[in-house]
Protein backbone atom coordinates (compact mmCIF):
# COMPACT_ATOMS: atom_id res chain seq x y z
CA UNK A 1 0.00 0.00 0.00
CA UNK A 2 0.97 3.11 -0.84
CA UNK A 3 1.68 5.32 1.86
CA UNK A 4 0.43 9.36 1.82
CA UNK A 5 0.23 11.71 4.14
CA UNK A 6 -3.47 11.71 4.78
CA UNK A 7 -3.31 7.76 5.21
CA UNK A 8 -0.42 8.01 8.00
CA UNK A 9 -2.16 10.53 10.07
CA UNK A 10 -5.27 8.27 9.67
CA UNK A 11 -3.19 5.47 11.51
CA UNK A 12 -1.68 7.46 14.00
CA UNK A 13 -5.22 9.28 15.30
CA UNK A 14 -6.24 5.40 15.62
CA UNK A 15 -3.01 4.52 17.67
CA UNK A 16 -4.07 7.34 20.17
CA UNK A 17 -7.51 6.10 20.50
CA UNK A 18 -6.88 2.69 20.81
CA UNK A 19 -3.95 3.86 23.63
CA UNK A 20 -6.35 5.77 25.88
CA UNK A 21 -9.41 3.12 25.56
CA UNK A 22 -7.12 0.31 26.66
CA UNK A 23 -4.75 2.25 29.00
CA UNK A 24 -5.62 5.65 30.09
CA UNK A 25 -9.16 6.05 30.37
CA UNK A 26 -9.40 3.05 33.12
CA UNK A 27 -6.69 4.55 35.49
CA UNK A 28 -8.66 7.78 35.41
CA UNK A 29 -12.09 6.30 36.32
CA UNK A 30 -10.75 4.11 39.51
CA UNK A 31 -9.05 7.22 40.86
CA UNK A 32 -5.65 5.75 40.61
CA UNK A 33 -6.66 2.52 42.95
CA UNK A 34 -6.18 -0.96 42.28
CA UNK A 35 -9.03 -2.68 42.28
CA UNK A 36 -10.13 -6.45 43.26
CA UNK A 37 -10.91 -9.10 41.27
CA UNK A 38 -14.94 -8.21 41.50
CA UNK A 39 -14.30 -4.62 40.18
CA UNK A 40 -14.62 -3.40 43.69
CA UNK A 41 -12.53 -1.71 46.33
CA UNK A 42 -10.84 -4.31 48.84
CA UNK A 43 -9.85 -1.92 51.37
CA UNK A 44 -10.68 1.47 52.28
CA UNK A 45 -8.26 3.55 54.64
CA UNK A 46 -10.09 4.07 57.87
CA UNK A 47 -11.97 7.24 58.12
CA UNK A 48 -11.96 7.30 54.03
CA UNK A 49 -15.17 7.40 52.49
CA UNK A 50 -16.44 4.38 50.15
CA UNK A 51 -17.04 5.89 46.80
CA UNK A 52 -21.02 5.51 45.80
CA UNK A 53 -22.11 2.21 44.24
CA UNK A 54 -18.58 0.69 46.46
CA UNK A 55 -18.71 -1.40 49.17
CA UNK A 56 -16.06 -2.16 51.29
CA UNK A 57 -14.61 -6.23 51.79
CA UNK A 58 -16.18 -7.21 54.85
CA UNK A 59 -12.98 -7.51 57.57
CA UNK A 60 -13.32 -9.28 61.04
CA UNK A 61 -14.99 -8.25 64.07
CA UNK A 62 -12.14 -7.11 66.75
CA UNK A 63 -10.92 -9.66 69.24
CA UNK A 64 -12.50 -8.55 72.60
CA UNK A 65 -9.99 -7.93 75.08
CA UNK A 66 -9.70 -9.96 77.94
CA UNK A 67 -11.27 -8.67 81.03
CA UNK A 68 -8.98 -7.82 83.81
CA UNK A 69 -9.07 -9.59 87.38
CA UNK A 70 -10.25 -8.38 89.26
CA UNK A 71 -12.52 -5.89 87.20
CA UNK A 72 -12.16 -2.27 87.00
CA UNK A 73 -14.05 -0.39 90.44
CA UNK A 74 -13.76 -4.32 91.89
CA UNK A 75 -12.27 -5.96 94.61
CA UNK A 76 -11.82 -9.85 94.88
CA UNK A 77 -12.61 -11.35 98.51
CA UNK A 78 -9.98 -15.08 99.20
CA UNK A 79 -10.19 -17.41 101.60
CA UNK A 80 -7.40 -19.58 102.94
CA UNK A 81 -7.66 -22.72 105.33
CA UNK A 82 -5.47 -25.08 107.15
CA UNK A 83 -7.06 -27.97 105.28
CA UNK A 84 -6.41 -25.89 101.45
CA UNK A 85 -7.42 -27.99 98.44
CA UNK A 86 -7.12 -31.10 100.82
CA UNK A 87 -10.70 -30.65 102.19
CA UNK A 88 -13.32 -28.10 101.07
CA UNK A 89 -15.01 -28.59 104.01
CA UNK A 90 -13.97 -25.20 106.04
CA UNK A 91 -14.45 -23.42 102.81
CA UNK A 92 -18.20 -24.39 102.03
CA UNK A 93 -18.67 -23.17 105.14
CA UNK A 94 -16.50 -19.86 105.01
CA UNK A 95 -19.08 -19.20 101.76
CA UNK A 96 -22.07 -19.96 103.07
CA UNK A 97 -21.51 -17.62 105.98
CA UNK A 98 -20.09 -15.28 103.69
CA UNK A 99 -23.23 -15.57 101.43
CA UNK A 100 -20.88 -14.48 98.82
CA UNK A 101 -18.19 -17.35 96.51
CA UNK A 102 -14.36 -16.38 97.35
CA UNK A 103 -12.64 -15.66 93.86
CA UNK A 104 -9.18 -16.55 95.07
CA UNK A 105 -8.11 -19.75 97.30
CA UNK A 106 -4.62 -19.32 98.92
CA UNK A 107 -2.53 -22.56 100.30
CA UNK A 108 0.55 -23.57 101.23
CA UNK A 109 3.17 -26.02 100.23
CA UNK A 110 6.56 -26.60 101.58
CA UNK A 111 9.80 -27.77 100.01
CA UNK A 112 10.54 -30.57 101.96
CA UNK A 113 7.92 -32.42 101.47
CA UNK A 114 5.39 -31.10 98.66
CA UNK A 115 5.63 -32.27 95.13
CA UNK A 116 3.77 -30.33 92.25
CA UNK A 117 0.47 -31.92 91.90
CA UNK A 118 -2.23 -30.56 89.30
CA UNK A 119 -5.26 -31.79 91.02
CA UNK A 120 -5.10 -29.45 93.83
CA UNK A 121 -5.18 -26.26 91.64
CA UNK A 122 -7.72 -27.62 88.97
CA UNK A 123 -10.22 -28.59 92.30
CA UNK A 124 -9.40 -24.84 92.99
CA UNK A 125 -9.99 -23.56 89.52
CA UNK A 126 -12.72 -25.60 89.01
CA UNK A 127 -14.46 -24.22 91.91
CA UNK A 128 -14.60 -21.26 90.07
CA UNK A 129 -10.67 -19.38 92.35
CA UNK A 130 -7.87 -18.26 90.94
CA UNK A 131 -5.61 -20.63 93.01
CA UNK A 132 -2.68 -18.96 94.94
CA UNK A 133 0.46 -20.99 96.32
CA UNK A 134 2.21 -19.68 99.49
CA UNK A 135 5.41 -21.73 98.42
CA UNK A 136 7.66 -22.07 101.51
CA UNK A 137 11.91 -22.66 101.27
CA UNK A 138 11.58 -25.13 104.51
CA UNK A 139 10.59 -28.13 106.23
CA UNK A 140 7.66 -27.40 107.76
CA UNK A 141 7.02 -30.48 109.46
CA UNK A 142 9.98 -29.38 112.06
CA UNK A 143 7.40 -26.69 113.22
CA UNK A 144 4.54 -29.23 113.61
CA UNK A 145 6.59 -31.84 115.49
CA UNK A 146 7.71 -29.03 118.29
CA UNK A 147 4.70 -27.95 118.37
CA UNK A 148 3.46 -31.36 119.61
CA UNK A 149 6.28 -31.56 121.90
CA UNK A 150 4.60 -28.66 123.56
CA UNK A 151 8.00 -26.96 123.62
CA UNK A 152 7.76 -22.85 124.19
CA UNK A 153 7.48 -20.35 121.67
CA UNK A 154 10.52 -19.12 121.46
CA UNK A 155 12.17 -22.57 121.07
CA UNK A 156 9.22 -22.92 118.13
CA UNK A 157 10.74 -19.56 116.20
CA UNK A 158 14.59 -21.06 116.74
CA UNK A 159 13.87 -24.31 115.37
CA UNK A 160 11.64 -22.99 112.56
CA UNK A 161 13.79 -20.30 110.86
CA UNK A 162 17.27 -22.10 111.80
CA UNK A 163 16.97 -24.77 108.87
CA UNK A 164 20.48 -24.38 106.99
CA UNK A 165 19.19 -26.68 104.31
CA UNK A 166 17.34 -24.29 102.98
CA UNK A 167 19.82 -20.91 103.05
CA UNK A 168 18.92 -18.22 100.79
CA UNK A 169 22.60 -18.57 99.51
CA UNK A 170 21.42 -22.59 98.11
CA UNK A 171 18.64 -21.00 96.70
CA UNK A 172 20.18 -18.07 94.61
CA UNK A 173 23.44 -20.56 93.61
CA UNK A 174 21.17 -22.86 92.04
CA UNK A 175 20.96 -26.15 94.54
CA UNK A 176 16.91 -26.71 94.35
CA UNK A 177 17.30 -25.58 90.63
CA UNK A 178 16.07 -29.79 89.47
CA UNK A 179 12.89 -28.87 91.98
CA UNK A 180 12.06 -25.57 90.71
CA UNK A 181 12.25 -26.74 87.33
CA UNK A 182 9.28 -29.48 87.94
CA UNK A 183 6.98 -26.62 89.18
CA UNK A 184 7.89 -24.72 86.77
CA UNK A 185 6.68 -27.16 83.96
CA UNK A 186 3.74 -28.41 86.17
CA UNK A 187 2.29 -24.86 86.43
CA UNK A 188 3.13 -24.09 82.78
CA UNK A 189 1.03 -27.12 81.58
CA UNK A 190 -2.37 -25.73 83.58
CA UNK A 191 -3.54 -23.41 81.40
CA UNK A 192 -4.30 -20.86 83.43
CA UNK A 193 -2.96 -17.74 85.66
CA UNK A 194 -2.00 -18.73 89.42
CA UNK A 195 -0.93 -16.51 92.13
CA UNK A 196 2.73 -17.80 93.60
CA UNK A 197 3.60 -16.14 96.78
CA UNK A 198 7.25 -17.37 97.15
CA UNK A 199 8.74 -16.50 100.95
CA UNK A 200 5.82 -14.41 102.13
CA UNK A 201 6.54 -12.97 105.54
CA UNK A 202 10.32 -12.26 104.45
CA UNK A 203 10.49 -9.67 107.34
CA UNK A 204 10.22 -11.98 110.18
CA UNK A 205 12.57 -13.74 112.07
CA UNK A 206 10.15 -16.54 112.44
CA UNK A 207 10.89 -18.01 108.83
CA UNK A 208 13.99 -19.59 107.58
CA UNK A 209 14.28 -17.00 104.42
CA UNK A 210 14.40 -14.18 106.46
CA UNK A 211 17.47 -12.28 106.42
CA UNK A 212 18.50 -12.07 110.05
CA UNK A 213 18.39 -15.91 110.17
CA UNK A 214 19.52 -18.98 109.15
CA UNK A 215 23.23 -17.56 108.38
CA UNK A 216 21.35 -15.81 105.45
CA UNK A 217 22.93 -12.41 104.70
CA UNK A 218 21.72 -8.88 103.77
CA UNK A 219 20.56 -9.21 100.01
CA UNK A 220 20.43 -12.90 99.86
CA UNK A 221 16.19 -12.63 99.58
CA UNK A 222 16.75 -10.41 96.40
CA UNK A 223 18.79 -13.17 94.96
CA UNK A 224 16.82 -16.01 95.60
CA UNK A 225 13.46 -14.21 94.79
CA UNK A 226 15.03 -13.29 91.63
CA UNK A 227 16.89 -17.03 90.68
CA UNK A 228 13.37 -18.59 91.40
CA UNK A 229 11.80 -16.15 88.92
CA UNK A 230 14.59 -16.71 86.39
CA UNK A 231 14.11 -20.30 86.40
CA UNK A 232 10.36 -20.29 85.82
CA UNK A 233 11.14 -17.29 83.09
CA UNK A 234 13.73 -19.48 81.05
CA UNK A 235 11.12 -22.49 80.99
CA UNK A 236 9.28 -20.07 79.36
CA UNK A 237 5.98 -19.94 82.46
CA UNK A 238 3.12 -16.82 81.47
CA UNK A 239 0.65 -17.86 83.65
CA UNK A 240 2.23 -16.69 87.17
CA UNK A 241 1.20 -13.80 89.12
CA UNK A 242 4.41 -12.94 91.15
CA UNK A 243 3.19 -11.85 94.76
CA UNK A 244 5.71 -10.21 96.71
CA UNK A 245 4.67 -9.99 100.40
CA UNK A 246 5.71 -9.04 103.83
CA UNK A 247 4.56 -8.84 107.15
CA UNK A 248 3.03 -5.69 108.56
CA UNK A 249 5.37 -3.67 110.54
CA UNK A 250 5.52 -4.00 114.31
CA UNK A 251 8.18 -3.07 117.10
CA UNK A 252 11.85 -4.25 116.39
CA UNK A 253 10.69 -5.56 112.87
CA UNK A 254 13.54 -6.17 110.24
CA UNK A 255 15.46 -3.81 108.01
CA UNK A 256 13.66 -1.29 105.35
CA UNK A 257 11.37 -3.20 103.16
CA UNK A 258 12.71 -1.58 99.77
CA UNK A 259 16.35 -3.89 100.70
CA UNK A 260 13.76 -7.10 100.60
CA UNK A 261 11.73 -6.23 97.11
CA UNK A 262 12.75 -7.57 93.82
CA UNK A 263 11.86 -4.93 91.80
CA UNK A 264 8.76 -4.02 89.25
CA UNK A 265 10.53 -6.46 87.04
CA UNK A 266 9.92 -9.06 88.92
CA UNK A 267 6.73 -8.91 90.91
CA UNK A 268 2.91 -8.91 90.06
CA UNK A 269 0.60 -7.93 93.02
CA UNK A 270 2.60 -6.42 96.22
CA UNK A 271 0.99 -9.03 99.43
CA UNK A 272 0.39 -7.80 103.06
CA UNK A 273 0.04 -9.81 106.00
CA UNK A 274 -1.66 -8.43 109.13
CA UNK A 275 -4.27 -8.97 112.28
CA UNK A 276 -6.00 -7.49 114.59
CA UNK A 277 -5.98 -9.30 118.18
CA UNK A 278 -3.05 -11.07 118.54
CA UNK A 279 0.08 -10.34 120.83
CA UNK A 280 0.79 -6.61 120.18
CA UNK A 281 -1.92 -6.28 118.12
CA UNK A 282 -4.42 -7.25 120.76
CA UNK A 283 -5.44 -4.28 121.72
CA UNK A 284 -8.44 -3.05 119.22
CA UNK A 285 -6.85 -1.31 116.16
CA UNK A 286 -8.65 -0.59 113.15
CA UNK A 287 -7.58 -1.74 109.46
CA UNK A 288 -5.93 1.63 108.52
CA UNK A 289 -3.92 1.76 112.10
CA UNK A 290 -2.54 -2.06 111.27
CA UNK A 291 -1.89 -1.70 107.97
CA UNK A 292 -1.49 2.16 106.96
CA UNK A 293 2.06 2.45 108.10
CA UNK A 294 3.21 -0.54 106.12
CA UNK A 295 1.04 0.65 102.94
CA UNK A 296 2.93 4.33 103.97
CA UNK A 297 6.54 2.43 103.44
CA UNK A 298 6.09 0.45 100.20
CA UNK A 299 4.31 3.51 98.78
CA UNK A 300 7.91 4.92 98.38
CA UNK A 301 9.52 2.12 96.25
CA UNK A 302 6.39 0.63 94.25
CA UNK A 303 3.26 1.21 92.96
CA UNK A 304 2.08 -2.39 92.01
CA UNK A 305 -1.37 -3.30 92.84
CA UNK A 306 -1.77 -4.52 96.61
CA UNK A 307 -3.12 -7.43 98.46
CA UNK A 308 -4.06 -8.00 101.48
CA UNK A 309 -2.91 -11.86 101.72
CA UNK A 310 -3.44 -12.89 105.31
CA UNK A 311 -5.76 -10.92 107.61
CA UNK A 312 -8.00 -11.79 110.46
CA UNK A 313 -9.55 -11.11 113.89
CA UNK A 314 -10.02 -12.69 117.17
CA UNK A 315 -13.21 -12.01 119.56
CA UNK A 316 -10.54 -11.48 122.63
CA UNK A 317 -12.05 -8.24 123.41
CA UNK A 318 -15.25 -8.95 122.16
CA UNK A 319 -15.17 -6.78 119.12
CA UNK A 320 -14.44 -9.27 116.04
CA UNK A 321 -17.37 -8.36 114.26
CA UNK A 322 -17.35 -4.41 114.80
CA UNK A 323 -13.36 -4.62 113.29
CA UNK A 324 -14.74 -6.68 110.66
CA UNK A 325 -17.74 -4.02 109.91
CA UNK A 326 -15.14 -1.16 110.13
CA UNK A 327 -12.42 -2.91 107.69
CA UNK A 328 -14.94 -3.07 104.77
CA UNK A 329 -15.71 0.74 105.16
CA UNK A 330 -12.45 1.58 105.28
CA UNK A 331 -11.23 -0.53 102.26
CA UNK A 332 -12.80 1.51 99.45
CA UNK A 333 -10.94 4.34 100.40
CA UNK A 334 -8.12 2.47 99.29
CA UNK A 335 -8.09 2.04 95.65
CA UNK A 336 -4.57 0.45 95.23
CA UNK A 337 -5.95 -2.38 97.00
CA UNK A 338 -7.33 -4.93 95.16
CA UNK A 339 -8.31 -8.01 97.34
CA UNK A 340 -8.70 -9.25 100.86
CA UNK A 341 -8.23 -13.13 101.29
CA UNK A 342 -9.12 -14.18 105.13
CA UNK A 343 -7.74 -16.75 107.22
CA UNK A 344 -10.41 -18.91 108.24
CA UNK A 345 -8.45 -21.18 110.39
CA UNK A 346 -8.56 -21.56 114.30
CA UNK A 347 -4.70 -21.08 114.61
CA UNK A 348 -3.24 -19.97 117.74
CA UNK A 349 -6.85 -17.99 118.14
CA UNK A 350 -10.25 -18.71 116.36
CA UNK A 351 -10.41 -16.48 113.38
CA UNK A 352 -12.84 -17.51 111.44
CA UNK A 353 -15.82 -16.14 110.55
CA UNK A 354 -18.07 -18.81 111.40
CA UNK A 355 -16.75 -18.97 115.02
CA UNK A 356 -19.90 -16.53 116.21
CA UNK A 357 -23.37 -15.63 114.30
CA UNK A 358 -22.20 -12.05 114.72
CA UNK A 359 -19.00 -12.19 112.93
CA UNK A 360 -20.77 -13.71 110.31
CA UNK A 361 -23.22 -11.60 109.76
CA UNK A 362 -20.72 -8.49 109.69
CA UNK A 363 -19.05 -9.92 107.08
CA UNK A 364 -21.62 -11.51 105.00
CA UNK A 365 -23.52 -8.01 105.22
CA UNK A 366 -19.83 -6.03 104.46
CA UNK A 367 -19.34 -7.90 100.84
CA UNK A 368 -22.81 -7.86 99.75
CA UNK A 369 -22.12 -5.21 97.67
CA UNK A 370 -21.61 -4.97 94.04
CA UNK A 371 -17.83 -4.01 94.68
CA UNK A 372 -17.36 -8.06 95.38
CA UNK A 373 -20.07 -8.63 93.14
CA UNK A 374 -18.34 -10.61 90.36
CA UNK A 375 -16.96 -14.08 89.40
CA UNK A 376 -13.02 -14.92 88.31
CA UNK A 377 -13.10 -16.64 85.12
CA UNK A 378 -9.67 -18.54 83.92
CA UNK A 379 -9.42 -16.44 80.80
CA UNK A 380 -9.39 -13.11 83.08
CA UNK A 381 -5.86 -11.15 82.96
CA UNK A 382 -4.58 -10.18 86.55
CA UNK A 383 -4.62 -6.29 87.04
CA UNK A 384 -0.68 -5.39 87.73
CA UNK A 385 -1.84 -1.76 87.49
CA UNK A 386 -3.54 0.69 89.80
CA UNK A 387 -6.39 2.33 88.18
CA UNK A 388 -5.86 5.95 88.17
Amino acid sequence: MRLTVPRVLMVLIGALLLTYAFAIAPTTMSGGREDGPSGRIAKAEPGAAVPAGATAAPSAPPRPAAELFPPAGKAFIGVMTQEGPHDFTAVDMFTAAAKRQPQVMLFSSGWASDTFDRTLFDQINSRGMLPMLAWEPWDYRLDQAARKKGFSARRIDKIRSDQPHYRLSRIARGSFDKYLLSWAQGIKSLGYPVAVRFGHEMNGDWYPWCETVNGNRPGDFVKAWRHVHDVFEAAGVKNVIWTWSPNVRWDNSTPKLSTLYPGDDYVDWVGLSGYYGTGALSTYRSFDAIFNPTIKEIRTFTHKPLVITETGASNGTGRKAEWIKQTFQLLPRHRDIIGLIWFEANKEVDWRIVSSPAAAKAFAQAVAVPRYDFGWSPTMLPRTQIEK
